[in-house]
């Protein structure tokens, strides 16, 4: 079952990949951190402050999981629920259709940024190989922050935020999951030269301060 969703996702990506060729590359910036690092706050404010699109991966597979008819859903909510990481060919679909979308709506609107991806070795091997020469990565924002500080602001989001994965059973293996595929990943693009750093442990507008000297300077 698996394996087939998977194959007809990958089926779909090349006709995209054609149709987005004839506009701008994307220029994306991914970003990455441990749950609660403030990564889609942060992207929030960049967005008002920038010229970006925010795509958060983790949004985007909750929607397609909660859209009626979806022949993924199913299967996106076991991974989540596990605290899985959910195959890089659904994830990169989406990615790419909300991308295209953006830029056929305004072809100014191409700089754009990737929240939560890649998670794993995988997601980094299925972007090189669909988006290799269809886009631009700029460098990876990384909001670091620390296990501790990390579970307690998701577990007072999960208050309000009627997140599935918001409570401390789940928190605890996706931070498992973070630290043993996800820093692989950062440590990677650091030796490239290619990662920003940014405290998290900070209050917001403190870490929005170091993140728009970044923006300001990469631009």
């Amino acid at each position: 079952m698996i394996g087939r969703l998977v194959t007809k996702v990958a089926q779909r990506v090349p006709s995209q990949l054609y149709r987005v060729s004839v506009m701008k590359k994307p220029q994306v910036v991914f970003v990455l951190g441990g749950p609660g690092a403030g990564k889609g706050t942060q992207c929030a404010k960049i967005v008002e402050n920038y010229n970006y699109t925010h795509l958060s991966a983790g949004d985007l597979l909750r929607a397609e999981r909660a859209r009626e008819g979806s022949e993924f859903g199913l299967l996106i909510a076991n991974f989540i629920k596990e605290g899985k990481i959910v195959p890089v060919e659904i994830t990169i679909n989406l990615l790419r259709m909300k991308m295209e979308e953006t830029m056929k709506k305004d072809e100014e609107k191409y700089r754009f940024l990737i929240d939560g991806f890649p998670r794993n070795e995988d997601n980094l091997q299925g972007w090189n190989k669909v988006m290799d020469g269809n886009a631009d990565v700029k460098f990876v924002l990384f909001f670091d922050c620390s296990n501790e500080v990390c579970i307690k602001r998701c577990l007072e989001r999960g208050k309000s935020s009627g997140r599935s994965d918001d409570n401390r059973e789940s928190l605890e293996k996706r931070i498992q999951t973070y630290l043993q595929s996800t820093r692989p990943i950062i440590d990677l693009y650091e030796k490239r030269g290619k990662v920003r750093c940014v405290d998290a442990s900070k209050s917001v507008d403190e870490v929005f301060a170091d993140v728009k000297v970044i923006f300001d300077k990469e631009g």
